[in-house]
């Protein structure tokens, strides 16, 4: 943990916000798992802390494909706050829409691809996402909304997607986890992108959950 990390969240921080993040992510998980019947596996997940200028160029580097991606986002608002964030490849946003649906014959479907595509990725996505948050926040002692998710197919540079409005002088706390549909090619991430609003209770919720474990 470098300077900038140590200031904004102490190493026991760190591991118990790890430890709900895992939690937190295998909930997800399991949650998807019924809705499709396939296990999924999850990458162990970590926490990175950025400024709010280079989270473009993070999250760029960590989706090699960024020029064909498909992109789930949804904000999620209470005391804890911020963007999810959840990414597949072009390849595997197409495989998902058959997993979902191996019956129909899309080549008769009255629906456009584009169409189906958006509307099982929001399916996952609202899965993904809000199994995974409102986890987080139930050990925190929280309650969060949620926007509607909104879903891109994304064939231009990610700068003009991931356009955050945070203010220059603060930090990010980044979750993240890679996870595989086993026996596909379905693979993406998960980020959970935490405002700075939302720092000074979430290391307030750790200790609290310290004092309670």
């Amino acid at each position: 943990m470098d300077k900038t990390e140590k200031a904004i969240i102490t190493e026991e921080e760190k591991e118990i916000l790890l430890e709900i993040m895992n939690i937190s992510f295998g909930k997800a998980a399991a949650d998807l798992a019924e809705f499709i019947d396939i296990y999924i596996e999850l990458s162990i997940p970590y926490i990175h802390v950025l400024e709010p200028r280079a989270l473009s160029g993070y999250l760029k580097k960590e989706i090699k494909d960024n020029l064909d991606c498909s992109i789930v986002e949804q904000k999620y608002w209470g005391k804890f706050k911020g963007d999810a964030l959840l990414v597949f490849s072009a390849i595997s946003s197409r495989e998902l829409l058959s997993l979902l649906d191996t019956e129909k014959d899309w080549g008769y479907c009255s629906d456009p691809i584009d169409v189906l595509e958006k509307e099982s990725l929001m399916e996952v996505g609202n899965i993904l996402i809000g199994a995974c948050v409102g986890k987080i926040a139930e050990m925190l002692n929280d309650i969060v909304t949620y926007t509607p998710p909104k879903v891109i197919i994304e064939t231009q540079p990610l700068d003009s997607f991931f356009n955050f409005q945070v203010e220059e002088d603060s930090s990010i706390i980044l979750l993240r986890t890679a996870f595989k549909f086993k026996s596909t090619d379905i693979s993406g991430f998960l980020f959970l992108i935490t405002s700075n609003e939302s720092v000074e209770w979430l290391k307030s919720a750790l200790s609290e959950f310290m004092e309670r474990s």
